[in-house]
Parts: structure tokens; C-alpha cells; sequence
């Protein structure tokens, strides 16, 4: 009796802390939802009215709309590199064994480990010494060294559920190591190529402080722009593009889990 009692005592905090924490994630995003819904001029919760007006009123600011394909155009490019970059080492590091490539996954992961600010900065002096311009293709390759790891840990999740004797057999019966990683490897992998696609799209399309450091003045994206309009206003069109990435990213999600079944197989890694 005083077990059962004990384990429902222990069931009922863990999930009252399980909805605190949803709840403390989920209530920005959702605030934001709201506020981008105001018949407001400005960014008040709650809103004195209702209306989609600010949704419309994007379609009509240029000023939104150019910097929103610029981070489209670098959001795709980013992932293409780090999807290429990110499998490629995922597939060295995770085959191996050696020390080296412990060492190296540790090097790929330092841009996760290093404040934002501090590796953009620092990646902004690398530039300068080597004589590099800051361009278009700058801020591609700065997004591209932040993304990849997440690309390495998605695609090596995979990589680990592979059996290696599928590899071994197909090289056996005199197939070639690029037939084999194009009709075995390559497919048994894909969920982990998506996910780690995502990821870095997203995370591109979304980032501030290597945008901040490495864009020259005629690449602005939108999370720069974004910031310069709350800096001057609190302009409510920043909470409805914030909206619509947001309803963008959860289709993002959908699509992926349909299409990839990225959930179960990422849980089977976990188990």
C-alpha cells in the first residue's frame, strides 16, 4: 500500500513538472501567435482586437520580403553543404574506431560548445587574416560549420543502427563501394540525412549571431533586419513573421515525420 502510494506521489510530480516545463517552452511561441493576431498598431498583450491584417501586410513590405529571400537563398545553400559535409563525417567518424576520429568528432563539435558570439567573432578575424571579403558565401560558410554538427549527430544516430554486415556482403558478391553507399548505405541512412537537413535549415534560416558578424551590407537577412525594426518600433509585423515561421517549421516537422519516420527511428536509437 505505502509502495503504490509512493509510486502515484512520485507519477503525479513528474508529470506536474512535465507540464510546467511544456508549458514554460510553449507559452513564448504561443504568446507571439497571439500578439501577431492584434488589430493593434503595436506589439501589446493582450490584444485590444483581432485580425489578420499583419499577415497581409507582409506580401506588401519589401523591406521584410528581400531579406526573407536572402536567408532563404543562404538557409538553402547551408543545408546542401552541410548535408554533403555533415554525412560524409558522419560516415568516417562513426565507422571508426580510432582515436582520430574521436578527435575529430570532438573538433566538429566545438562550434556547438563555443559561445555564439565568441566563434562568430572569431571566425570574422579568420577571414580578415586570410584576406577573405566578407560576401553572400562568407555567411554560407559560417552557417555551414554551425550546422554541420547538427548533421554529424543526426546522420551518426543512423549510422550506428547499420548493420555492417549488409556492407560486407554487398562488397563480397563484387559490388563497388559507390554501388553499395548508393543502394545500401544511402538509403538505410536517409532518415538521419532528412532529419539532420531540417535541423540545419532551420537553424540557418534562424541565426543571429554568425548573420550579425559575417554579412556585408548588401546580404541582410531577416533575423538581422528583424532586430534592427524592434530596435526602432515595436513593430507587429515582427510577431507575424515570427508566426509564420513557426507554422512553417511545425509543416516542416509533419512532412518530415511522414515522409521519413524520423521518430521511430530515432527511438529506436535511444532504446
Amino acid at each position: 500500500m505505502q509502495r503504490d502510494l509512493g509510486d502515484r506521489v512520485y507519477g503525479g510530480l513528474v508529470g506536474a513538472l512535465a507540464a510546467a516545463s511544456t508549458l514554460l517552452l510553449l507559452a513564448p511561441t504561443l504568446v507571439v501567435l497571439i500578439i501577431s493576431l492584434t488589430s493593434g498598431m503595436t506589439l501589446k498583450f493582450p490584444p485590444p482586437g483581432w485580425s489578420a491584417r499583419w499577415y497581409i501586410e507582409l506580401f506588401h513590405s519589401p523591406e521584410i520580403l528581400a531579406p526573407a529571400l536572402i536567408s532563404l537563398k543562404v538557409a538553402l545553400c547551408t543545408t546542401l553543404l552541410s548535408a554533403v559535409l555533415g554525412s560524409a563525417a558522419a560516415l568516417g567518424i562513426f565507422n571508426s574506431r580510432s582515436r582520430l576520429a574521436r578527435l575529430l568528432d570532438a573538433l566538429f563539435m566545438s562550434p556547438m560548445v563555443l559561445p555564439a558570439m565568441a566563434f562568430s567573432l572569431s571566425l570574422l578575424l579568420v577571414f580578415n587574416v586570410i584576406g577573405l571579403r566578407l560576401s553572400f558565401w562568407t555567411l554560407v560558410l559560417g552557417h555551414t560549420i554551425v550546422c554541420v554538427p547538427f548533421v554529424i549527430r543526426m546522420v551518426g544516430a543512423a549510422v550506428q543502427q547499420l548493420d555492417p554486415v549488409l556492407v560486407t556482403c554487398s562488397l563480397s558478391l563484387g559490388a563497388s563501394r559507390w554501388y553499395t553507399f548508393r543502394r545500401i548505405t544511402l538509403p538505410l541512412i536517409r532518415r538521419g540525412i532528412t532529419a539532420g537537413s531540417l535541423v540545419a535549415f532551420l537553424s540557418s534560416f534562424d541565426n543571429v549571431p554568425v548573420s550579425l558578424f559575417l554579412a556585408d551590407a548588401r546580404t541582410e537577412v531577416l533575423p538581422i533586419k528583424l532586430w534592427a525594426i524592434l530596435e526602432g518600433s515595436l513593430d507587429v509585423r515582427v510577431a507575424a513573421v515570427s508566426g509564420v515561421i513557426v507554422v512553417l517549421t511545425l509543416i516542416g516537422l509533419v512532412c518530415a515525420e511522414a515522409l521519413g519516420g524520423l521518430s521511430r527511428s530515432f527511438g529506436k536509437t535511444s532504446s
